[in-house]
């Protein structure tokens, strides 16, 4: 991992611009954001942060995949979150000034920035139109938490792929953009094994196109269907 000193970045301005944070935010504020951020890069591999730890801030990712996780007492990761470009984590952390909430990991080569909590707070108190929209946006979270814990009480490992694959709009699920099948597998909590059976069953279907290294959606109509068993 390597950090450098908070310095102002077009590209970290752009991430914010783009971010549903910040998207109604004017430029000049942004700017003063962006310029209280530290630049961080990681391998693939390396570990942010982990579970429990005092939270560094909020972090936006600009380039790379990152996995949010926990780790079961026998060693089991269970993925919470997998993430892209343009995406934030560790806000519960930045806003309610406890430790981190989960682990932190790169999944590809990433470089991400992380504004301090009192920087944020500080933007927040400033306006209130960023305070509303992160209330919006946690919100938004938590209903995908209570739809995950009812994809995993009840629902089988093919639909709860359905379910990912449409949300990750069946771009690159897996592999190409550093999301690893077993990266899948332990989003979904399941096996590798069930899910390999439930991708070729996808597959055998028309549903999808497998190879190396992606997941390609053929027939979204019948992958909805099957979201929705």
């Amino acid at each position: 991992m390597t950090a450098s000193k908070p310095v102002f970045s077009e590209r970290l301005l752009e991430c914010l611009r783009r971010h549903r944070y910040f998207a109604g935010m004017s430029r000049s504020f942004l700017r003063q954001l962006a310029a209280e951020a530290t630049c961080r890069r990681f391998a693939a591999g390396d570990v942010i942060f982990l579970d429990g730890q005092p939270c560094a801030g909020f972090w936006v990712l600009c380039e790379g995949q990152v996995k949010i996780f926990k780790l079961a007492p026998s060693g089991r990761e269970h993925i919470l979150r997998l993430l892209g470009s343009g995406d934030s984590f560790n806000d519960i952390a930045a806003l309610d000034g406890g430790p981190n909430p989960a682990n932190a990991a790169a999944l590809s080569d990433v470089q991400c920035y992380v504004i301090g909590r009192d920087a944020l707070l500080r933007a927040i108190q400033s306006d209130p139109a960023l305070a509303v929209a992160l209330i919006q946006a946690l919100a938004g979270r938590m209903r995908g938490f209570v739809q995950q814990v009812e994809d995993l009480a009840l629902h089988s490992v093919t639909t709860r792929l359905a379910r990912f694959l449409l949300r990750q709009e069946g771009a690159a699920a897996a592999g190409g953009s550093g999301v690893t099948r077993a990266a899948i597998a332990a989003h979904l909590a399941a096996q590798p094994e069930t899910l390999s059976r439930a991708l070729t069953a996808l597959e055998k279907a028309g549903v999808i196109a497998l190879d190396r290294t992606t997941i390609t959606i053929l027939r979204e109509d019948l992958l909805r269907l099957i979201a929705m068993r």
